[in-house]
């Protein structure tokens, strides 16, 4: 394993934890969105350019536009 790879790593591992521990939601949204690009920088190092590639659509740009859309849904039927 490369020092590039266990940075890669390090990096993937605190922004997961940060996704856990943060608490309101829309920021939660913009940490998993850092989380999922960390995680496919990761996977375009360990040489798996079709897994970051899907990690990219899926975990750096899908994912948070549903919770941010779900999070507007929420407050436009709470009011």
């Amino acid at each position: 394993m490369t020092n590039l790879q266990l940075v890669a790593l390090l990096v993937v591992a605190l922004t997961g934890s940060a996704t856990a521990l943060t608490r309101e939601p829309l920021r939660q949204a913009a940490v998993a969105g850092i989380f999922g690009l960390a995680l496919a920088a990761l996977f375009m190092l360990v040489q798996a350019p079709d897994v970051a590639l899907s990690q990219i659509g899926v975990g750096g740009i899908a994912l948070p536009a549903m919770i941010l859309l779900a999070l507007a849904k929420i407050r436009e039927h709470g009011e």
